[in-house]
Protein backbone atom coordinates (compact mmCIF):
# COMPACT_ATOMS: atom_id res chain seq x y z
CA UNK A 1 0.00 0.00 0.00
CA UNK A 2 1.40 3.68 -1.04
CA UNK A 3 1.57 5.85 1.95
CA UNK A 4 1.03 8.98 0.17
CA UNK A 5 2.32 11.78 1.59
CA UNK A 6 3.93 14.05 -1.36
CA UNK A 7 1.05 13.80 -4.18
CA UNK A 8 3.27 14.22 -7.73
CA UNK A 9 6.13 12.01 -7.61
CA UNK A 10 4.27 8.36 -9.23
CA UNK A 11 5.95 7.84 -11.62
CA UNK A 12 9.10 9.93 -11.52
CA UNK A 13 12.28 8.47 -12.42
CA UNK A 14 15.04 9.52 -9.37
CA UNK A 15 18.34 8.75 -9.08
CA UNK A 16 19.27 8.21 -5.66
CA UNK A 17 23.09 7.97 -4.65
CA UNK A 18 24.49 6.23 -1.42
CA UNK A 19 21.55 4.02 -1.39
CA UNK A 20 22.35 0.93 0.98
CA UNK A 21 23.39 3.31 4.05
CA UNK A 22 20.94 4.43 6.76
CA UNK A 23 19.62 7.86 5.29
CA UNK A 24 20.37 6.71 1.58
CA UNK A 25 18.05 3.31 2.29
CA UNK A 26 15.22 5.30 3.92
CA UNK A 27 15.22 7.67 1.11
CA UNK A 28 14.41 5.04 -1.36
CA UNK A 29 12.12 3.56 0.43
CA UNK A 30 10.13 6.70 1.02
CA UNK A 31 10.58 7.86 -2.58
CA UNK A 32 9.59 3.82 -3.67
CA UNK A 33 6.49 4.81 -1.17
CA UNK A 34 5.46 8.25 -3.13
CA UNK A 35 5.37 5.74 -6.28
CA UNK A 36 8.54 7.05 -7.44
CA UNK A 37 10.73 4.78 -9.98
CA UNK A 38 13.77 4.45 -8.24
CA UNK A 39 17.00 4.56 -9.63
CA UNK A 40 19.31 3.38 -6.55
CA UNK A 41 23.44 3.83 -6.62
CA UNK A 42 25.81 2.42 -4.20
CA UNK A 43 29.23 0.96 -4.16
CA UNK A 44 27.87 -2.13 -2.49
CA UNK A 45 25.51 -4.71 -4.33
CA UNK A 46 22.12 -5.21 -4.26
CA UNK A 47 19.98 -6.18 -1.04
CA UNK A 48 18.96 -9.44 -1.12
CA UNK A 49 15.93 -8.26 -0.43
CA UNK A 50 15.33 -5.48 -2.50
CA UNK A 51 12.21 -4.72 -3.98
CA UNK A 52 12.19 -5.68 -7.86
CA UNK A 53 10.85 -2.36 -8.46
CA UNK A 54 13.84 -0.85 -8.05
CA UNK A 55 16.44 -0.42 -10.14
CA UNK A 56 19.81 -0.88 -8.25
CA UNK A 57 23.30 0.36 -10.23
CA UNK A 58 26.48 -0.87 -8.21
CA UNK A 59 29.01 1.90 -9.18
CA UNK A 60 32.37 3.58 -7.57
CA UNK A 61 31.60 7.15 -7.46
CA UNK A 62 35.37 8.12 -6.94
CA UNK A 63 35.55 6.58 -10.95
CA UNK A 64 34.62 9.26 -13.53
CA UNK A 65 34.89 7.19 -15.99
CA UNK A 66 32.27 4.84 -14.24
CA UNK A 67 29.60 7.43 -13.70
CA UNK A 68 30.04 8.71 -17.67
CA UNK A 69 28.96 5.19 -18.38
CA UNK A 70 26.69 4.82 -15.78
CA UNK A 71 24.64 8.15 -17.20
CA UNK A 72 25.23 6.91 -21.27
CA UNK A 73 23.16 3.87 -19.91
CA UNK A 74 20.48 5.95 -18.57
CA UNK A 75 17.06 7.04 -20.41
CA UNK A 76 15.06 9.71 -20.63
CA UNK A 77 12.83 11.12 -18.70
CA UNK A 78 15.04 11.73 -15.52
CA UNK A 79 12.98 13.56 -13.07
CA UNK A 80 15.17 14.32 -10.09
CA UNK A 81 18.43 13.44 -8.70
CA UNK A 82 19.62 12.88 -4.82
CA UNK A 83 23.11 13.02 -4.23
CA UNK A 84 23.58 11.37 -0.75
CA UNK A 85 26.79 9.58 -1.11
CA UNK A 86 29.27 10.40 0.64
CA UNK A 87 32.56 9.14 2.76
CA UNK A 88 30.58 9.16 6.40
CA UNK A 89 33.40 9.40 8.44
CA UNK A 90 33.94 13.13 8.78
CA UNK A 91 37.31 12.61 10.76
CA UNK A 92 41.39 12.75 9.27
CA UNK A 93 44.29 12.89 10.62
CA UNK A 94 45.52 15.82 12.05
CA UNK A 95 46.19 18.60 9.18
CA UNK A 96 50.03 18.51 9.39
CA UNK A 97 50.23 14.84 8.96
CA UNK A 98 46.69 14.31 6.29
CA UNK A 99 47.75 12.51 3.36
CA UNK A 100 46.46 14.39 0.27
CA UNK A 101 45.56 10.88 -1.07
CA UNK A 102 42.77 10.89 1.88
CA UNK A 103 41.93 14.58 1.64
CA UNK A 104 41.29 13.99 -2.57
CA UNK A 105 39.56 10.80 -1.33
CA UNK A 106 36.56 12.83 -0.03
CA UNK A 107 36.53 15.69 -1.79
CA UNK A 108 36.29 13.20 -5.18
CA UNK A 109 33.26 11.19 -3.34
CA UNK A 110 31.22 13.92 -1.56
CA UNK A 111 31.83 16.96 -3.87
CA UNK A 112 33.06 16.09 -7.27
CA UNK A 113 30.92 12.98 -7.74
CA UNK A 114 27.87 15.17 -7.48
CA UNK A 115 28.78 17.77 -9.65
CA UNK A 116 29.80 14.90 -12.50
CA UNK A 117 26.32 13.57 -11.88
CA UNK A 118 24.91 16.77 -12.36
CA UNK A 119 26.55 17.45 -15.20
CA UNK A 120 26.06 13.76 -17.00
CA UNK A 121 22.28 13.69 -16.04
CA UNK A 122 20.97 17.10 -16.44
CA UNK A 123 20.83 16.81 -19.87
CA UNK A 124 18.00 13.89 -19.59
CA UNK A 125 16.01 15.39 -16.76
CA UNK A 126 12.82 17.23 -18.34
CA UNK A 127 11.31 20.62 -17.40
CA UNK A 128 10.46 20.58 -13.50
CA UNK A 129 13.12 18.37 -12.48
CA UNK A 130 14.64 18.48 -9.24
CA UNK A 131 17.93 18.15 -7.61
CA UNK A 132 19.01 17.28 -3.34
CA UNK A 133 22.27 17.48 -2.94
CA UNK A 134 22.97 15.96 0.76
CA UNK A 135 25.21 17.76 2.98
CA UNK A 136 25.83 18.50 6.57
CA UNK A 137 25.34 20.95 9.23
CA UNK A 138 29.42 20.05 9.90
CA UNK A 139 29.34 22.73 6.58
CA UNK A 140 29.32 25.54 9.14
CA UNK A 141 30.03 23.91 12.48
CA UNK A 142 33.32 21.91 13.06
CA UNK A 143 35.16 19.54 15.81
CA UNK A 144 38.82 18.91 15.32
CA UNK A 145 40.21 17.21 12.68
CA UNK A 146 37.28 17.34 10.00
CA UNK A 147 38.78 19.71 7.41
CA UNK A 148 38.28 16.92 4.36
CA UNK A 149 34.74 16.91 5.26
CA UNK A 150 34.09 19.75 6.13
CA UNK A 151 35.34 21.21 3.07
CA UNK A 152 33.60 18.90 0.82
CA UNK A 153 29.89 19.27 2.76
CA UNK A 154 31.00 23.21 2.51
CA UNK A 155 31.75 23.19 -1.04
CA UNK A 156 28.29 21.32 -1.54
CA UNK A 157 26.60 24.01 -0.56
CA UNK A 158 27.56 26.21 -2.47
CA UNK A 159 27.59 24.14 -5.47
CA UNK A 160 23.97 23.90 -4.48
CA UNK A 161 22.90 27.69 -5.30
CA UNK A 162 25.62 28.01 -8.29
CA UNK A 163 24.28 25.28 -10.16
CA UNK A 164 20.73 26.58 -9.53
CA UNK A 165 21.11 29.57 -11.30
CA UNK A 166 22.81 27.88 -13.83
CA UNK A 167 19.71 25.18 -14.65
CA UNK A 168 17.23 27.69 -14.10
CA UNK A 169 14.29 27.34 -14.58
CA UNK A 170 14.51 23.80 -16.00
CA UNK A 171 15.75 22.05 -12.89
CA UNK A 172 15.14 23.31 -9.27
CA UNK A 173 18.70 22.44 -7.00
CA UNK A 174 18.43 22.73 -3.26
CA UNK A 175 20.80 20.99 -0.01
CA UNK A 176 19.64 19.52 2.84
CA UNK A 177 21.94 19.54 5.90
CA UNK A 178 21.01 17.31 8.35
CA UNK A 179 22.03 17.19 12.29
CA UNK A 180 22.55 14.31 14.42
CA UNK A 181 20.62 11.24 12.63
CA UNK A 182 20.11 7.85 14.12
CA UNK A 183 18.66 4.82 14.11
CA UNK A 184 17.53 5.57 17.39
CA UNK A 185 19.66 2.59 18.71
CA UNK A 186 21.71 3.18 21.70
CA UNK A 187 20.42 6.86 22.94
CA UNK A 188 20.15 8.27 25.81
CA UNK A 189 18.21 10.81 27.48
CA UNK A 190 20.67 13.53 27.38
CA UNK A 191 21.32 13.13 23.61
CA UNK A 192 17.62 13.55 22.89
CA UNK A 193 17.37 16.55 25.35
CA UNK A 194 20.08 18.76 24.08
CA UNK A 195 18.14 19.50 21.05
CA UNK A 196 15.50 22.25 21.09
CA UNK A 197 12.97 20.07 19.46
CA UNK A 198 13.92 17.35 22.08
CA UNK A 199 15.27 14.38 20.12
CA UNK A 200 17.78 13.16 18.16
CA UNK A 201 16.66 13.06 14.57
CA UNK A 202 15.75 10.14 12.41
CA UNK A 203 15.52 9.03 8.74
CA UNK A 204 12.01 10.53 8.11
CA UNK A 205 13.07 13.66 9.11
CA UNK A 206 15.75 13.57 5.99
CA UNK A 207 13.52 11.64 3.41
CA UNK A 208 9.98 13.26 3.82
CA UNK A 209 12.09 17.07 3.42
CA UNK A 210 14.04 15.35 -0.16
CA UNK A 211 10.67 14.08 -1.34
CA UNK A 212 9.17 17.49 -0.61
CA UNK A 213 12.39 19.39 -2.46
CA UNK A 214 11.84 17.07 -5.32
CA UNK A 215 8.47 17.62 -5.67
CA UNK A 216 6.43 20.57 -7.23
CA UNK A 217 5.19 21.28 -4.14
CA UNK A 218 8.48 23.37 -3.46
CA UNK A 219 8.12 25.00 -6.72
CA UNK A 220 9.29 27.85 -5.83
CA UNK A 221 12.33 26.78 -3.80
CA UNK A 222 15.84 26.78 -5.42
CA UNK A 223 19.47 27.17 -4.65
CA UNK A 224 18.30 26.99 -0.86
CA UNK A 225 20.12 24.67 2.00
CA UNK A 226 17.84 23.40 3.98
CA UNK A 227 19.71 22.58 8.05
CA UNK A 228 17.44 19.74 9.28
CA UNK A 229 18.75 19.61 13.15
CA UNK A 230 16.80 20.05 15.66
CA UNK A 231 17.74 23.67 16.21
CA UNK A 232 21.60 22.49 17.49
CA UNK A 233 22.76 24.94 14.92
CA UNK A 234 20.59 27.82 16.67
CA UNK A 235 21.98 26.73 20.45
CA UNK A 236 24.81 28.41 22.14
CA UNK A 237 26.61 26.29 24.33
CA UNK A 238 29.68 26.94 26.30
CA UNK A 239 31.60 24.36 29.24
CA UNK A 240 30.38 25.72 32.15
Amino acid sequence: MINKMVGDLTGHRIVVTGSKGLLGSGIVSFLHQQGCRVIAVDLEPAPVDLDPAIEWHQLDLSDSTAIEAFAAGLQQPLHGLVNNAAVSNPYNDPVAMLDLSDWNRVIAINLTAPMLLVKHLSSLMVDGSSIVNIASTRAEQSEPHSEAYAASKGGLVSLTHALAVSLGPKIRVNCISPGWISDQQGLTETDHQQHPVGRVGNVDDISHATAFLLSSCSGFVTGQNWVIAGGMTRKMIYEE
